[in-house]
């Protein structure tokens, strides 16, 4: 099993996860995840002993990796050129389950230009005793300023302890205009809001506050990909999240009520489609420096 069956507390008892389980949630959620791994260079994060033993990131593509698996040489500095596994199709996604690479984290570009990233990410991160209601009013402040720039976004949660608002760009543009500008974003943020924000990675500064992280707009980073479980005390996923969703939490809100395990998440892609499928065609341009 990879989640240890949980007794007692809120909701009572809860049943463990097996590996079989989350095979099975890669393989229901493939059709709505793989637009969002598709042609990206992925890594991996893998738990061979479950969530409570030693997890390692993965960028090289294994050397048992089978003949059939998309992989991508990617320069990566100092590391020289990676072979990157690529999730283009239901099968990878399947056998990397059955790897334990239950987190995906794909680049924020593709392949083919790995110096152009299709969008710009903030990761809003809480410093308790902040949660991810006070997450929730930051991203409505993220999309208020964007809203001022004509620039449509999108939230998720991370499936742990916070919320990602994605900017859709799909148009030509490198990490050294995103980069900087999601710092100055940040940044901005923290001076309009110092009791609430900060823009630096320090710890001592982060108590009670929402990091909102603009380092992810890099060439060498990447970010847990929307519908990817996460490995934290239950199979949570990392959902897209309705804005009136995110005002209610923002309003006072329970933490959990946006937090969606497995079969949540598949529910709620039947009811609900793919909310962030705008993010992979919606097309906007940054303002003119």
């Amino acid at each position: 099993m990879l989640w240890p069956a949980r007794r007692g507390g809120k909701g009572g008892s809860r049943p463990a996860f097996t590996k079989g389980e989350a095979i099975d949630y890669y393989a229901r959620i493939a059709e709505t995840i793989l637009p969002h791994l598709r042609d990206r260079p992925l890594t991996r994060v893998r738990f061979p002993n479950g969530v409570e033993s030693q997890r390692f990131f993965e960028k090289r593509a294994p050397s048992h990796t089978p003949d059939w698996v998309r992989t991508a040489p990617i320069e990566m500095g100092t590391a020289g050129v990676l072979d990157f596994v690529v999730g283009d199709d239901r099968a990878t996604l399947i056998w990397l389950a059955q790897l334990a690479a239950l987190e995906l984290h794909p680049s924020l570009s593709r392949v083919e230009h790995p110096e152009r990233p299709t969008v710009i990410a903030f990761d809003l991160d809480p410093g308790a005793p902040a949660t991810a209601v006070e997450c929730a009013q930051v991203a409505l402040r993220v999309r208020e300023m964007f809203g001022e720039l004509e620039l449509e976004c999108f939230a998720k949660h991370s499936g742990s302890k916070g919320i990602q608002v994605y900017v859709p760009l799909n148009t030509p543009v490198t990490y050294e205009r995103t980069k900087p500008f999601a710092h100055a974003v940040a940044q901005a943020l923290e001076r309009a809001e110092p009791k609430l924000v900060v823009s630096r990675q320090k710890k001592e500064l982060r108590k009670g506050k929402v990091l909102v992280d603009w380092s992810q707009n890099d060439y060498s980073k990447t970010t847990v990909a929307v519908y990817s479980l996460r490995c934290r005390p239950r199979p949570w996923a990392s959902t897209p999240l309705r804005w009136e969703e995110v005002e209610a939490l923002a309003d006072d809100g329970d933490p959990s009520s946006v937090l969606f395990e497995a079969a949540d998440v598949v529910e709620r892609v039947e009811r609900l489609g793919d909310l962030f499928s705008p993010v992979l065609e919606l097309e906007q341009e940054l303002p003119a420096q």
